[in-house]
Protein backbone atom coordinates (compact mmCIF):
# COMPACT_ATOMS: atom_id res chain seq x y z
CA UNK A 1 0.00 0.00 0.00
CA UNK A 2 1.40 3.55 -0.88
CA UNK A 3 1.07 6.14 1.52
CA UNK A 4 0.74 10.08 0.35
CA UNK A 5 3.71 10.65 2.61
CA UNK A 6 7.10 10.50 1.30
CA UNK A 7 9.55 11.33 3.47
CA UNK A 8 13.20 10.11 4.21
CA UNK A 9 12.09 9.32 8.28
CA UNK A 10 10.70 6.37 6.67
CA UNK A 11 11.82 3.38 7.59
CA UNK A 12 14.08 1.66 5.23
CA UNK A 13 13.79 -2.26 6.21
CA UNK A 14 17.89 -2.09 5.09
CA UNK A 15 18.73 0.45 7.41
CA UNK A 16 19.61 -0.91 11.20
CA UNK A 17 19.95 2.78 12.38
CA UNK A 18 17.38 3.71 14.81
CA UNK A 19 15.20 6.99 14.50
CA UNK A 20 17.66 8.90 16.70
CA UNK A 21 20.60 7.73 14.37
CA UNK A 22 18.83 9.00 10.76
CA UNK A 23 17.38 12.18 12.28
CA UNK A 24 21.21 13.09 13.67
CA UNK A 25 22.33 12.37 9.67
CA UNK A 26 19.53 14.05 8.17
CA UNK A 27 20.37 17.08 10.55
CA UNK A 28 24.12 16.90 9.37
CA UNK A 29 22.99 16.38 6.22
CA UNK A 30 21.17 19.95 6.08
CA UNK A 31 24.25 21.62 8.04
CA UNK A 32 26.83 20.26 5.27
CA UNK A 33 24.60 21.22 2.45
CA UNK A 34 24.14 24.85 3.33
CA UNK A 35 27.61 25.23 4.97
CA UNK A 36 28.71 24.29 1.32
CA UNK A 37 26.14 26.59 -0.38
CA UNK A 38 27.09 29.59 1.77
CA UNK A 39 30.99 28.80 1.45
CA UNK A 40 31.02 28.08 -2.78
CA UNK A 41 28.63 31.15 -2.80
CA UNK A 42 31.19 33.34 -0.92
CA UNK A 43 34.14 31.68 -2.52
CA UNK A 44 32.52 33.25 -5.76
CA UNK A 45 31.96 36.54 -4.41
CA UNK A 46 35.35 37.40 -3.05
CA UNK A 47 36.98 36.46 -6.01
CA UNK A 48 35.09 38.71 -7.85
CA UNK A 49 35.39 41.47 -5.29
CA UNK A 50 38.88 40.84 -5.26
CA UNK A 51 39.15 40.59 -9.54
CA UNK A 52 40.46 37.55 -9.23
CA UNK A 53 40.11 34.85 -12.08
CA UNK A 54 36.67 32.45 -11.75
CA UNK A 55 36.99 29.16 -10.15
CA UNK A 56 37.88 26.14 -12.17
CA UNK A 57 36.52 22.74 -11.77
CA UNK A 58 39.78 20.49 -11.72
CA UNK A 59 41.75 23.13 -9.21
CA UNK A 60 43.25 21.42 -6.41
CA UNK A 61 44.17 25.06 -5.49
CA UNK A 62 40.79 26.31 -5.55
CA UNK A 63 39.21 22.88 -3.50
CA UNK A 64 42.17 24.30 -0.95
CA UNK A 65 40.73 27.36 -0.69
CA UNK A 66 37.05 26.40 -0.71
CA UNK A 67 37.52 23.61 1.85
CA UNK A 68 39.66 26.49 4.30
CA UNK A 69 36.54 28.90 4.05
CA UNK A 70 33.99 25.70 4.86
CA UNK A 71 36.34 25.20 8.10
CA UNK A 72 36.26 29.00 8.96
CA UNK A 73 32.82 29.15 8.48
CA UNK A 74 32.17 26.26 10.66
CA UNK A 75 34.71 27.83 13.28
CA UNK A 76 32.63 31.00 13.58
CA UNK A 77 29.54 29.46 13.44
CA UNK A 78 30.80 26.96 16.14
CA UNK A 79 31.69 30.48 18.89
CA UNK A 80 28.55 32.11 17.55
CA UNK A 81 26.14 29.37 18.25
CA UNK A 82 27.46 28.09 21.69
CA UNK A 83 27.80 31.15 23.12
CA UNK A 84 25.84 31.51 26.23
CA UNK A 85 25.11 27.80 26.12
CA UNK A 86 25.52 26.26 29.52
CA UNK A 87 28.77 24.14 30.70
CA UNK A 88 26.56 20.73 30.59
CA UNK A 89 24.95 21.39 26.63
CA UNK A 90 28.59 22.77 26.02
CA UNK A 91 30.09 19.28 27.51
CA UNK A 92 27.38 17.51 25.20
CA UNK A 93 28.95 19.50 22.03
CA UNK A 94 32.53 18.79 22.60
CA UNK A 95 31.65 15.17 23.33
CA UNK A 96 29.66 14.82 19.56
CA UNK A 97 33.31 16.41 18.52
CA UNK A 98 35.63 14.19 20.28
CA UNK A 99 34.03 11.22 19.47
CA UNK A 100 34.58 11.90 15.39
CA UNK A 101 38.21 11.68 15.92
CA UNK A 102 40.98 13.47 14.42
CA UNK A 103 39.46 14.69 11.20
CA UNK A 104 38.35 18.63 11.94
CA UNK A 105 35.42 18.55 9.38
CA UNK A 106 34.02 15.86 10.76
CA UNK A 107 34.60 17.25 14.09
CA UNK A 108 33.38 20.76 13.57
CA UNK A 109 30.07 18.93 11.78
CA UNK A 110 29.48 16.88 14.88
CA UNK A 111 29.49 20.25 16.84
CA UNK A 112 27.15 22.19 14.87
CA UNK A 113 24.93 18.44 14.78
CA UNK A 114 25.11 18.60 18.50
CA UNK A 115 24.18 22.67 18.59
CA UNK A 116 20.90 21.62 16.14
CA UNK A 117 19.76 19.20 18.31
CA UNK A 118 20.30 21.28 21.71
CA UNK A 119 19.03 24.57 20.33
CA UNK A 120 15.60 25.52 19.64
CA UNK A 121 16.67 28.72 17.72
CA UNK A 122 19.39 27.17 15.97
CA UNK A 123 18.81 27.85 12.02
CA UNK A 124 17.75 31.58 13.19
CA UNK A 125 21.38 31.91 15.00
CA UNK A 126 23.11 30.11 11.87
CA UNK A 127 21.61 32.98 9.43
CA UNK A 128 22.78 35.28 11.88
CA UNK A 129 26.50 34.06 12.40
CA UNK A 130 26.54 33.16 8.44
CA UNK A 131 25.48 36.80 7.49
CA UNK A 132 28.14 37.99 9.78
CA UNK A 133 30.99 35.80 8.90
CA UNK A 134 29.83 36.68 4.84
CA UNK A 135 29.63 40.49 5.49
CA UNK A 136 33.62 40.47 7.46
CA UNK A 137 34.77 38.57 4.75
CA UNK A 138 33.62 40.63 1.95
CA UNK A 139 34.86 43.63 3.91
CA UNK A 140 37.93 42.62 5.13
CA UNK A 141 40.58 43.98 2.53
CA UNK A 142 42.15 41.14 0.36
CA UNK A 143 45.09 38.94 1.45
CA UNK A 144 48.70 40.05 0.35
CA UNK A 145 50.20 37.78 -1.59
CA UNK A 146 53.46 36.17 -0.11
CA UNK A 147 57.18 37.74 -0.49
CA UNK A 148 58.07 35.54 -2.75
CA UNK A 149 55.28 35.90 -4.60
CA UNK A 150 55.34 39.70 -4.91
CA UNK A 151 59.14 39.14 -5.88
CA UNK A 152 58.58 37.34 -8.95
CA UNK A 153 55.19 38.85 -10.13
CA UNK A 154 56.29 41.04 -13.60
CA UNK A 155 54.77 44.44 -13.18
CA UNK A 156 52.71 45.54 -16.55
CA UNK A 157 56.16 47.61 -16.80
CA UNK A 158 58.49 44.88 -17.14
CA UNK A 159 56.47 43.24 -19.95
CA UNK A 160 56.09 46.35 -22.00
CA UNK A 161 59.76 46.66 -21.88
CA UNK A 162 60.64 43.10 -22.87
CA UNK A 163 58.13 43.69 -25.76
CA UNK A 164 59.25 46.36 -27.32
CA UNK A 165 62.99 45.38 -27.37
Amino acid sequence: MSTPFNTSLRRDPDDPRGLGERIEALIRERIEEAVEFIAMDLLVQLRRAHGRPALEAGSPGDRAEFQELVQDLLRHLRRECSEGLAPDALGKVSQAEVAQGREELARLLAGQTALARLLPDYWQRFEVSKGDFARARLTAPPPRASFLARLFRRSPRTLTRRNSA
